[in-house]
């Protein structure tokens, strides 16, 4: 007896919560429909587009926030 319960209920609360948990899988995956097509060459760098685009645009907004401080330092 795993758990203090019977094997029949025990495998009853197994069977259900495996089948919860595929079921469960298959709403994310009808939801989201994820592309499972696997492409036969990698991509290059900045074609793929699940990249941190977010992270470029705050990189580059540093960079012209540190060189107009530069230039008003020389001013």
């Amino acid at each position: 007896m795993p758990a203090g319960v019977s094997w029949p209920r025990y495998l009853r609360m197994l069977g259900t919560s495996m089948l919860a948990m595929f079921a469960g899988s298959q709403v994310v995956h009808q939801y989201y429909l994820p592309d499972l097509s696997i492409p036969e060459v990698p991509p290059k760098p900045g074609d793929l587009k699940t990249e941190l685009l977010g992270y470029k645009v705050r990189e580059e907004a540093t960079a012209v926030l540190q060189q107009l401080k530069a230039e008003q330092k020389v001013d």
